[in-house]
């Protein structure tokens, strides 16, 4: 059972970025405004801590998340999502117009059991 995926209008947008900047990754740090929203970086620009956690892979890049943050995630199903407007943030989607957001839901009791393992980051 995956911890993460993505919607098909997410992943279009993620394969243009792709297309634009190379390989990608995702980091969820959980602060305030923007810092709760998912930000996409090319791979390398965005330094993972000891305390960061991954998820797993949204079409083939890695996502992450802070530590804090999956404390109180850690029971939710996270699918990224895009919606129009522009975030204030350093994310490669903002100068398309568009914005990655997280929609949740709680995980059922049997797919707790059959969760994806996270490792931490280095």
């Amino acid at each position: 059972m995956n911890r993460i995926d993505v919607t098909p209008a997410a992943a279009a947008v993620i394969n243009k970025l792709r297309t634009q900047h190379g390989p990608l990754m995702f980091h969820q740090s959980g602060g305030c405004c923007d810092g709760s929203s998912p930000m996409c970086y090319a791979e390398g620009e965005f330094i993972v801590g000891s305390s960061d956690v991954w998820l797993g892979q949204i079409e083939g890049c890695d996502f992450w998340m802070s530590g804090d943050q999956f404390e109180y995630w850690k029971h939710t199903h996270l699918t990224v999502d895009v919606t129009p407007g522009r975030g204030a943030s350093f994310s490669l989607e903002i100068p398309l117009g568009v914005r990655f957001l997280i929609r949740s839901r709680l995980f059922s009791d049997n797919e707790l059991e059959h969760l994806t393992p996270v490792r931490v980051g280095s």
